[in-house]
């Protein structure tokens, strides 16, 4: 029996999936992919893509079989035991420090494409932004399905209208611009763009939520990445096309700026508008899915020893309300940390990605174990691609192995610390 309400279908299914992973990335990701690799960066979004869908799929099977709260970190826990299910927990609850920023840090260059603003402005809009998110992520998760469906249909009708206004041709989208660059830039590419496809791992921990999981949710999933995919694209194409792309400003300005061109400045404030309500929509995913993971580790008993017992309650709309504001307590003080230390928006991209990688990674090993016939050979795969991925980050995964190695040192200082005396024979 689901500890929290049903209330999705696959529509608002598509919608909360396909808004988390268009969102923090849809105005800025292609521009830097751009900037990165050129014209290579059209095969790379396919390259991407079809790395994707067989991670997809896995997750789809493991989600259509264990739909609970805890989501990736529960599917671990299912397959390698508590210890990992732990570690896959902890290393997604890290990217809180440097994603979250990264994601505010995106929506807030919107309306720095329509205005001045002093570091004091920015600052205020980021903890306006979550004071919404907290008071959406308080009405349920029926309520988030319904707005983020109607922000994924302005995102898909703005890359329509770029497509339509700049006139795109078969000549666009072909690779022939591409023998100037380098075919080797793609991987680089891929370690930043993976960026627009995390979010299935936060979206799992809604899959108790769903009317019919074993039906709506696979469903669901594998739609919402197509969908996603293909905006990406689109909007790569164009952001090519008119060379809205260089420095970490013009990245961040690239779609805004496209649109002032084609519009005059009714079309910057459009953009600015639909950018931030979609880094709005993914970041409140996010932030639905932590506070769930919270919850869920509570609930079961998990964090009574650190005296975090309490956040295994739910309000009167079975939300868990309390993980929710704990949640949103720790964006705050990840937001004012950021902003002394001045991490650069690209790092912090890299960072949150090879957290998020490891977790794929985890969850595609318990697929290995779970899964049977040709579903196993698929989570294998996709493990592999995993790992492939992993690889590629090179420097910048530092900060899982990092968190990893920390993780189990703490470990067995406590189990250390655990043991009983032992006895003196006289």
């Amino acid at each position: 029996m689901s500890r929290l309400h049903k209330q999705l279908g696959v529509g608002k299914g598509v919608a909360l999936l396909a808004t988390s992973l268009m969102g923090t990335g849809i105005f800025v990701v292609p521009a830097i992919a751009a900037s990165i690799a050129g014209a290579w960066s059209l095969l790379a979004w396919g390259v991407l893509i079809a790395l994707v869908m067989p991670v997809a799929f896995t997750f789809a099977l493991l989600g259509k079989r264990f739909p609970h709260a805890g989501g990736s970190a529960h599917i671990v826990g299912r397959a390698l035991g508590p210890r990992f299910e732990k570690l896959t927990a902890f290393l997604f609850l890290a990217v809180l420090p440097v994603g979250l920023p990264a994601a505010l840090v995106m929506a807030t260059g919107f309306w720095h494409s329509v205005m001045d603003l002093t570091h004091f402005a920015e600052l205020s809009i980021q903890l306006a932004t979550l004071a919404l998110i907290l008071m959406l992520g308080l009405g349920g998760t029926k309520l988030s399905g319904s707005i983020q469906g109607g922000i994924a249909l302005l995102i898909v009708a703005l890359v329509a209208v770029l497509w339509w206004q700049g006139d795109i041709q078969l000549a666009d989208i072909s690779l022939s611009r591409a023998e100037e660059g380098n075919a080797s830039s793609i991987v680089p590419a891929l370690s930043v763009m993976f960026w627009c496809f995390v979010g299935i791992e936060a979206f799992t921990h809604m899959g108790e939520e769903f009317e019919n999981p074993e039906r709506d949710f696979p469903i669901a999933l594998i739609l919402g990445v197509l969908l996603a995919g293909l905006v990406y694209w689109g909007c790569s194409v164009a952001i090519l096309k008119f060379g809205v792309y260089g420095s970490e400003q013009e990245n961040t300005t690239a779609i805004p700026r496209l649109l002032a061109l084609m519009f005059g400045p009714t079309g910057q404030w459009l953009a600015a508008i639909i950018g931030y309500l979609a880094c709005f929509a993914s970041m409140n995913v996010y932030i639905q899915g932590f506070s769930r993971l919270l919850w869920s580790m509570a609930e079961e008993g998990s964090l009574k020893r650190i005296g975090l017992g309490f956040l295994g309650k739910l309000n009167d709309r079975k939300v868990p309300a309390r993980a929710l504001w704990v949640v949103s307590g720790v964006c705050v003080l990840s937001i004012l940390t950021l902003e002394l230390t001045g991490l650069p928006l690209e790092s912090m991209i890299r960072f949150a990605n090879g957290n998020f990688i490891v977790v794929y990674l985890l969850s595609m090993l318990a697929g290995v174990l779970i899964l049977k016939g040709w579903q196993k050979w698929l989570a294998i795969l996709s493990s592999l691609l995993c790992a492939a991925v992993l690889i590629a980050l090179g420097a910048d995964s530092l900060y899982v192995v990092a968190l990893t190695l920390l993780f189990f040192i703490v470990g067995l200082v406590m189990r250390a610390n655990r043991k009983p005396p032992q006895s003196i024979e006289l």
